[in-house]
């Protein structure tokens, strides 16, 4: 194991909601993603709103206790459920991993 792999990481999801399934999306996140991926490992960490400006609608953070712990989540047959349902609910879905930087907002 890297001494890289041993520090904590972000992982990033940012989107736009499909305005006709925002019920179902957000069914979805709170009763299926969110719970999945904190049993996996992964703790969430906030959710941010894009009110103004050509961003993203949305912005979701998860932590990962070390890049090993999110690399096995990404592996997972788990994993590619869950998003490829998420993708079924969004648009111009992208996803990143960085660093943690405490008391940094990260985009």
């Amino acid at each position: 194991m890297s001494k890289a792999s041993t520090h904590p990481v972000r992982f990033l999801l940012t989107y736009d909601i499909r305005p006709d399934i925002q019920d179902r999306y957000f069914q979805f996140m709170l009763g299926e993603m969110v719970p999945a991926l904190q049993q996996m490992g992964l703790a969430m960490n906030g959710a941010w709103h894009t009110a103004y400006g050509n961003y993203p609608m949305r912005l979701v953070e998860f932590i990962a206790e070390d890049r090993d712990t999110l690399e096995r989540v990404l592996d997972s047959t788990q994993w590619e459920q869950l998003e490829a349902r998420l993708q079924s609910f969004v648009l111009n879905y992208s996803r990143k991993t960085v660093p943690l930087r405490e008391n940094y907002f990260q985009f």
